[in-house]
């Protein structure tokens, strides 16, 4: 008997590994109806297992088949916290959206691929659920990036007839969507570069903690010149779109490099400092370019709690005012997840998921494999 009402639940994990997004939401209802959300860590040993696997290294494959399995496990169990929180029972939701765990993003070269894990066959038979998963490699296969999809999503969502608007998403990398007003020309949407992860991977290295509440540690420095600059001179900034990257890139190996060659000390303090300096800017410097002068800009993503990165990238973007998803009625927190949701929806209606002139993509694409309840 198949579901009769317009229930979803998303499942996203990002790059930044802080945990896994989950949402049940009514895709029926316009706008989009948030029933119940929650974000659950990754046990330590399995994040440190996926931190081995987003870098080359030695067993990767037994390693990947059980990180595999672990994950669509957990994942499995967060779906049942969720339905029971809400009251929903598995048999009336249509299908789980799962974007997985990327642990490899290579969208360039000879042979471009993506890599999420999360087996959707466990996830299935252990909720009762049907699910899709799998999306990026379609849009991969057609030309483009894999990558980023979530703007399909914000064009669906937050397009108006009269404004322009930004999206931007900070999660552990940083993406923007710009949506005309009207749909007057394309949307655009890619990449800028790190949101939080570098951020995040100097304060655990540094004070072992997760990510750098409210941005207090990286206020309390300075900014330094001559690392932002190195640091901003990566080939990836120059880049047009489409474009779209992760881990591989900017990672404290890169980081390191970096210090390497800067001519003196610095403390750990001010490299936090640059570090959220360099996301604000190099996310600034993307949106400038599109001379949207009179744009609304909105939040979204983890990035949106770091009072101090959002302070410098307003004051890169003044007089344009930065304001938080939840002003069109889509907490900034939960914006990927329902995303992914949506997605699912979208599969199962044999509708496409990507936008070409996002990812570069030959054209529209349906994304996602399904793995029937």
């Amino acid at each position: 008997m198949q579901p009769t009402g317009g229930y979803y639940i998303g499942l996203m994990s990002g790059t930044s590994l802080d945990g896994i997004d989950a949402v049940l939401v009514n895709l029926n209802l316009q706008p989009i109806q948030l029933l119940a959300s929650s974000t659950h860590p990754i046990p330590t040993e399995l994040k440190e297992t996926l931190l081995r696997l987003t870098l080359p290294g030695d067993n990767e494959i037994e390693l990947l088949g059980i990180a595999d399995v672990q994950f669509s496990r957990l994942q499995a169990d967060i779906v049942d916290a969720l339905l029971q929180q809400s009251g929903i029972a598995p048999s009336q939701v249509h299908a789980i959206g799962s974007h997985g765990q990327t642990v490899r993003h290579r969208p360039e070269g000879a042979t471009p691929f993506s890599l999420q894990i999360g087996d959707p066959n466990t996830l299935a038979e252990r909720t009762g659920i049907s699910v899709v998963a799998d999306f990026r490699r379609r849009d991969l296969a057609a030309g483009g990036q894999g990558a980023p999809l979530v703007p399909a999503f914000h064009a669906a969502l937050f397009s108006h007839d009269k404004l322009d608007r930004v999206v931007v998403n900070i999660g552990g990398m940083a993406n923007i969507t710009l949506l005309p007003k009207g749909r007057r020309m394309p949307v655009i949407g890619y990449d800028t570069g790190p949101g939080n992860i570098l951020i995040d991977s100097w304060i655990s290295r540094n004070h072992q903690q997760d990510y750098d509440p409210l941005g207090a540690w990286a206020r309390s420095g300075h900014i330094d010149p001559q690392l932002l600059s190195k640091l901003l001179q990566l080939d990836y900034f120059e880049q047009a779109p489409p474009k779209s990257t992760g881990r591989e890139q900017f990672n404290l190996n890169w980081l390191d490099q970096q210090l390497a060659s800067v001519d003196h000390s610095i403390s750990a303090t001010d490299i936090q400092t640059t570090l959220t300096e360099l996301t604000a800017c190099s996310i600034a410097n993307e949106i400038l370019k599109h001379n949207l002068a009179r744009a609304e800009i909105y939040i979204c993503g983890g990035g949106a709690h770091n009072a101090y990165l959002l302070e410098r990238l307003s004051y890169h973007l003044q007089p344009l005012i930065l304001t938080a998803t939840d002003a069109l009625g889509l907490p900034a927190d939960w914006v990927e997840a329902c995303a992914f949701a949506w997605l699912a929806k979208r599969c199962l209606e044999k509708r496409p998921g990507n936008l070409a002139t996002v990812t570069g993509a030959q054209a529209e694409r349906i994304l996602g494999g399904i793995y029937h309840a």
